[in-house]
């Protein structure tokens, strides 16, 4: 993520439309066309603003007790249409939650619950992560 740990500040990563446009220019020189976009943590301040403008564009959703969850309202989540695997670890007592609270307002979503696990689920549980996504990317297909 530009401007978090040894990378460099890019200025267009100041606002969510800049940041928007940034996610938006890295998936096009990548030339990926509807990827399932992963989004934990801190990316979602990427992800987040990318998903409300072009959710369409996208296979899949899949947030992680992503940040900015409380910067959309409800009826802004209602008209995403992205299918959504909510996925977090019962021992992150502090982002899950409140991410939770605003993404089930996405219509097609679902939730994982990787049990024993904190914010960093994927760390922590990495199987149960890798069988929960794979889950979710088969349904896709």
């Amino acid at each position: 993520i530009p401007g978090y740990g040894d990378s460099p500040p890019v200025e267009m990563a100041l606002t969510a439309q800049g940041r928007r446009a940034f996610l938006d220019h890295v998936l096009q020189q990548l030339g990926m066309q509807r990827p399932v976009l992963i989004s934990p943590s801190m990316s979602g301040r990427f992800a987040l603003p990318f998903l409300m403008a072009h959710g369409d564009r996208l296979a899949g959703f899949v947030p992680i007790a992503p940040v900015g969850t409380k910067d959309y309202t409800a009826e802004q989540y209602r008209g995403v249409q992205t299918p959504t695997l909510i996925l977090y670890g019962d021992r992150d007592t502090g982002l899950a939650p409140q991410a939770l609270q605003n993404l089930q307002h996405l219509p097609k979503h679902r939730v994982a619950v990787l049990s024993g696990a904190g914010h960093a689920c994927y760390l922590d549980k990495p199987e149960d992560f890798h069988r929960a996504l794979l889950g979710f990317l088969r349904q896709l297909k």
